[in-house]
């Protein structure tokens, strides 16, 4: 469904620092200090990212790690975890899709979501963000930044203004005297050379860049020159694109104390399966694999998967299996804080198109 520019609700969400921040949650004498994740500074290695203590230094991503350690000699330089990081970005995204299955991700840390079409939140898309970087923190314990407007340019120009664990909304009729204040450098998919060559031709900042013809930015920019030319009268056609195929159906829930009893475990557990099983019911879905995620007090997350030699069309049908699933995890000798459920190796009863990412959904 195409929605008309002006109605447009979208998200851009930003996770801060994103690995040197699981580094920092994971390892308590890291917090503080000045984090550098990425290559040695006695190699070829470059800065993957880096916390907010080592950015003071001017330490940024992509740069060489040894010019990194002469300028902030005191960093802690750490090796990456990027399975740790896939799967907290999974998790990430599990709490988008409770807001809407337009998302699009366009790295492990950073995603747009089309909320215009979304009735949580009583439809207001700054409560959605809100309530998204409160999701986010209590499941993983790390913050997030997210940026409001009315499309991808200004959302994604909304998430860096107020960085680190910021909010902020660009409405429309405040767009234009924020985009014509931007140094040109500061415009998101403008480069340092882009950068250098506009200045040569007289275009410092937004206001400049909106002085500037189509035409005349076309000849010197190519095909780019007709999205400079919109993106500086606050225009951005480009649509929230979500392209993966959805593989599953799942819900997930955080407690607000930590659970310790397989009862109440089990209980949770078929009611989350139930509230799934009524929605894949409702669009005539079955499934014939269940799995179990458990996320300990201490974050570290587990799942356990059952395939079964029969449909899953109804509680009942996989209700027996949970004790068996439970028991395969530490849970109960372990602090629990989060559960969930997800169903998977789906078929359509009515070969109805599905979409969306292979991922948990969140239900109350």
């Amino acid at each position: 469904m195409k929605h008309d520019a002006q109605i447009l609700k979208i998200i851009h969400v930003d996770m801060d620092a994103f690995y040197a921040s699981v580094e920092q949650r994971d390892f308590p004498e890291y917090r503080g200090k000045p984090i550098i994740v990425g290559g040695s500074p006695d190699s070829r290695g470059v800065v993957a990212t880096c916390s907010y203590e080592a950015r003071k230094f001017g330490v940024r991503s992509a740069m060489p790690a040894g010019y990194a350690r002469k300028l902030c000699p005191d960093a802690i330089f750490v090796k990456p975890r990027f399975d740790l990081y896939r799967e907290i970005s999974t998790e990430i995204r599990e709490v988008f899709l409770e807001f809407t299955e337009m998302v699009e991700a366009i790295s492990l840390d950073e995603a747009y979501l089309d909320v215009s079409a979304s009735n949580s939140s009583q439809g207001s898309a700054t409560l959605m963000a809100r309530e998204i970087k409160r999701l986010i923190f209590e499941r993983t314990g790390l913050t997030s930044s997210a940026g409001v407007s009315y499309n991808k340019f200004l959302a994604k120009i909304a998430s860096d203004r107020q960085k680190p664990d910021g909010l902020c909304i660009i409405l429309p009729n405040e767009a234009m005297a924020i985009i014509e204040a931007m140094p040109i450098g500061t415009f998101h998919g403008i480069g340092p050379a882009t950068e250098q060559k506009m200045q040569r031709l007289g275009i410092w900042n937004g206001a400049d860049l909106g002085r500037k013809s189509q035409d005349f930015l076309t000849e010197h920019f190519g095909k780019a020159g007709r999205h400079y030319y919109l993106i500086s009268r606050g225009i951005d056609e480009r649509p929230v694109n979500p392209n993966r195929i959805r593989k599953s159906w799942g819900a997930e829930i955080t407690f607000q104390s930590d659970l310790n009893g397989k009862g109440e475990m089990l209980q949770h557990l078929e009611d989350l399966a139930g509230k799934i099983l009524l929605k894949m019911s409702a669009r005539k879905m079955v499934a014939s694999t269940v799995t179990l995620k458990v996320k300990y007090a201490d974050f570290e997350m587990i799942t356990r998967s059952l395939t079964l030699n029969h449909k899953i069309l109804e509680i009942t049908d996989v209700q027996p299996y949970f004790p068996e699933l439970l028991d395969k995890t530490e849970a109960g000798s372990r602090e629990v804080r989060l559960l969930g459920v997800s169903f998977s190796n789906l078929d359509g009863v009515g070969r109805l198109p599905v979409r969306q990412l292979d991922i948990f959904r969140n239900e109350d």
